[in-house]
């Protein structure tokens, strides 16, 4: 943990494993460290990163925590989810962390990386540790593969639990609002809410991380609710039943022969990663119930099936310039 700290505390990248994905670390209050984490992802700067903390008490640093923000950390936290708050007049974290916002999106994690947190004693700016646009890692090996030497430390807590990144609500005016289906389900925030989520529109403005359009993205091309496989294809499946043409498939993941959605988002990157390498053209995905976590396994598809930019498959989205969504760009 003493290295750990210390090559935080040098402005240094740490790869921490978190129970939705690996992160990808840097002290949150220090600028440099903070651009260092924009420049190994090549992310545009007008994303904003999620600043992890240990607990209710770390964040009330940084954010207005409200009566509904109270009851889903105390509900929830550590766990899977992120609220988008009203920053705090007294929080040290680096603007950049934040896009030039006057929001900030701060999550406790489960797992190793919050002892890491609470012995840091600061923030953790830590988005997930992949190059931008490209297959969330879920293993300290798929960090190395991605990253390479931008990081100084990749700690290795084998595969991540959930599998999929956290939630992302915004609490910061009018009613909550679900900016990023994630590893915890939507109904079950709705259920300690009282009141339901309000989702974002095609175009919204990029106020949290995960809503590019193009985002999570293979190589290959992703073709979505397959009921067939065609030629050269490799096969992202789901539940029991194949579909027509799955014997003559390049490669095939199944990602819960059983239908379980749980299952199912825990193996998602694992095995677009997987089929990916296959060298298939294209994937073809099977049509996943869009239920539960079944919402944000949908999303993720549909990010990774998205046009890119260039429109050119194989192309590393978000490695080139992104449209805006609606803002202007935070100012260097």
């Amino acid at each position: 943990m003493g290295e750990v700290v210390a090559a935080l505390g040098r402005g240094e990248l740490v790869a921490i494993p978190t129970e939705t994905v690996y992160g990808l670390a840097a002290d949150a209050g220090n600028g440099r460290a903070v651009a260092r984490i924009f420049a190994a992802k090549g992310r545009p700067r007008f994303n904003p990163l999620i600043c992890h903390v240990d607990g209710v008490v770390m964040a009330e640093a940084h954010v207005v925590l409200d009566r509904r923000a109270r009851r889903l950390a105390e509900r929830f936290w550590p766990g899977p989810l992120t609220l988008v708050l009203e920053r705090s007049a007294t929080s040290t974290v680096h603007p950049l962390a934040a896009a030039g916002l006057p929001t900030l999106a701060v999550r406790a994690p489960r797992g190793p990386a919050r002892a890491v947190i609470t012995a840091f004693g600061h923030p953790l700016a830590a988005p997930s540790a992949n190059r931008s646009g490209r297959i969330t890692a879920t293993t300290a090996a798929e960090v190395v593969e991605q990253l390479g030497d931008a990081v100084a430390l990749v700690i290795d807590g084998g595969p991540s639990q959930v599998g999929l990144e956290s939630t992302i609500v915004g609490l910061a005016d009018g009613p909550p609002r679900l900016l990023r289906p994630g590893g915890l389900p939507a109904e079950e925030i709705e259920a300690v809410l009282g009141e339901p989520l309000l989702r974002a529109g095609p175009g919204a403005a990029v106020t949290a991380p995960g809503m590019l359009k193009s985002h999570y993205a293979p190589h290959a091309a992703m073709r979505l609710e397959a009921r067939e496989v065609r030629p050269g294809e490799a096969l992202l499946a789901f539940g029991p039943d194949l579909p027509p043409g799955a014997a003559r498939a390049a490669a095939i993941r199944n990602l819960s022969p059983r239908g379980d959605l749980v299952e199912a988002a825990a193996a998602l990157f694992s095995a677009m990663a997987e089929l990916d390498r296959s060298g298939a053209r294209t994937i073809a995905a099977m049509p996943v119930p869009r239920h539960g976590l079944g919402e944000a396994i949908n999303d993720r598809l549909a990010r990774a099936a998205a046009p890119r930019p260039g429109g050119n498959p194989g192309e590393h989205p978000g490695e080139g310039p992104q449209p805006d969504a609606g803002r202007d760009p935070m100012r260097d």
